[in-house]
């Protein structure tokens, strides 16, 4: 395997080649990767790239192949990780060049060919050549077995036929569109039922013709959707050794492309051992860094690592390259864990003011779910100000528990005791919170144990006070362990070297320690 991480580069040369030659691909997975890039190697880094050693230099062809392999790698990853993964049409921003431009392009055209129409007698140059574009495409929907459906098609848009009928004046355009209409109908998808009626509402030629195109369209969007689904099988069986074949042929161009795995992982040995020699203080060496190394695995030192991608900091730090393609789905993770702390905080909270009075209140839990979910909305932009939000929810809070114990016979909040939880409930901001830490360190542990036994078809049993978020946590969980899985199924002859190494010198130095004393 070529790698060498004794040997560091910034993020900046090891990826500088994807970045160019990433121009156009389905659905613009590309574009998706060069932000990831970006963001894992953003200008704080410099003092990694003053460090390290100069990049050896490529060539044209090697960048742009590199660039292609990857484009491919993580539309295909995209394909089998994402069961909701759809090719749509592109939409260009409303006021953007590109689009003024297409737009008076289509505006010429179709101008042009309703000023064909109307000459007299009629000129059909232009709607000749559209229909021949709609039997290309029309042919195009049909599969090997559609022979009469193929015959058809040939029959009545015989393009040399129309031009004779068109230079003798018998040429029926209106005919030809309803044969049109209505071979879009059988092969279409049952979704498209209902534009294919308001195309026979249209009675103006132009404008039919644009309604054509564009409901031809979403047809080609629905049978590129269609091969997606019928490959997706298919491509989940393969797509592992296909990403890392594809990471292989990037590493050896690139061989420092395992630096920040493998800085990654270390960190992950160093915190688990540092975690181990604190349960066992007499076996710990006084530095506390690897004193429990010799009982760590390479197992739970992958799921250290994959726990601490759940608390990257992404502004500021370089995303590990074998996750790279994964980083957005991280970071909504991280994001939908970090609303339901604090969801769980303030709901723990609010039962603990209200007693047990409103624990078993039915739809209760419900509704102050849905109020802090909608408030902390916008929670991972810069301009989101925690403490308003948590004012507000506090606000919110204490009018839902009042009205809960007024409906059921129960007295109100007094005046002092709503103070008293909307305090507690703008505590929640402080990183020092205790009963944030709490709720948070039963979350990290029940993912932990969920690592530990995804094997198991069964969920590890809910810690106590996440009752309220039970169901929440079990669909982030799901979700985080089918990635983690996946990248382990991809990465992990990588991760084994890696660890290897790591392991066998953490070894060797708790022994080189234990003969010096």
């Amino acid at each position: 395997m070529s790698q060498n991480p004794d040997k560091p580069h910034s993020s900046e040369e090891k990826l500088s080649g994807l970045e160019d030659g990433q121009e156009e691909s389905l659905d613009n997975p590309d574009q998706s990767i060069r932000k990831r890039i970006r963001q894992s190697a953003p200008g704080s880094h410099r003092d990694d790239t003053r460090k390290s050693s100069p990049p050896r230099p490529v060539s044209i062809e090697e960048l742009m192949e590199t660039a292609k392999g990857v484009t491919n790698m993580a539309l295909a990853h995209e394909i089998v990780v994402n069961g909701d993964f759809q090719i749509k049409p592109a939409e260009l921003p409303e006021h953007s060049l590109e689009k003024k431009v297409r737009d008076i392009v289509h505006k010429a055209f179709w101008d042009c060919l309703e000023a064909q129409l109307k000459e007299d007698p009629p000129t059909y140059d232009h709607a000749i050549k559209l229909l021949g574009e709609i039997k290309e495409n029309l042919l195009s929907f049909l599969l090997p077995g559609h022979t009469r459906l193929r015959s058809q098609i040939m029959e009545v848009l015989d393009l040399d036929l129309i031009k004779q009928e068109a230079e003798n004046g018998a040429l029926d355009i209106s005919k030809l569109v309803e044969f049109v209409i209505g071979m879009m109908g059988t092969l279409c998808a049952p979704a498209r039922d209902e534009e294919i009626k308001k195309l026979k509402d249209i009675n103006e030629i132009v404008p039919l013709f644009r309604a054509i195109f564009s409901v031809l369209d979403l047809m080609k969007m629905d049978m590129a959707n269609f091969a997606v689904s019928s490959i997706r099988p298919k491509l989940m069986q393969q797509s592992a050794e296909y990403e890392r074949k594809k990471f292989q042929e990037f590493l050896e161009k690139q061989p420092n492309s395992l630096d920040f795995v493998t800085r990654w992982l270390q960190e992950a040995a160093d915190d688990l051992a540092k975690l181990r020699c604190k349960m066992l203080p007499p076996h710990c060496s006084d530095d506390g860094a690897t004193g429990g190394a010799s009982a760590l695995c390479s197992t739970a030192v992958q799921n250290q690592a994959y726990l601490k991608l759940l608390k990257w900091d992404h502004v500021n730090r370089p995303f590990p390259e074998t996750v790279l393609m994964d980083q957005t789905r991280f970071q909504e993770i991280q994001l939908e864990l970090k609303q339901l702390l604090l969801t769980g905080t303030v709901l723990l909270v609010t039962f603990s003011a209200a007693g047990s009075t409103l624990v078993d209140m039915p739809g209760f839990a419900e509704k102050i779910k849905t109020i802090v979910k909608v408030l902390l909305t916008g929670m991972h932009l810069p301009s989101f100000n925690l403490k308003e939000s948590l004012a507000t929810i506090g606000e919110k809070v204490c009018a839902e528990v009042n009205s809960c114990l007024s409906q059921h016979g129960f007295t109100p909040f007094s005046a002092e005791r709503e103070t008293v939880l909307k305090g507690q409930i703008q505590a929640v901001a402080s990183p020092d919170n205790a009963i944030c830490k709490l709720i948070d360190s039963r979350i990290q542990k029940f993912l932990e144990n969920y690592l530990a036994s995804s094997h198991q078809k069964s969920l590890p049993a809910i810690p106590g006070g996440l009752g309220p978020i039970q169901r929440e946590l079990e669909e982030i969980a799901v979700k985080y362990v089918r990635l983690v899985n996946y990248n382990k199924m991809v990465f992990s002859p990588y991760y084994d070297a890696v660890l290897g190494k790591i392991l066998t010198k953490e070894e060797s130095q708790l022994v080189g320690k234990s003969e010096e004393s």
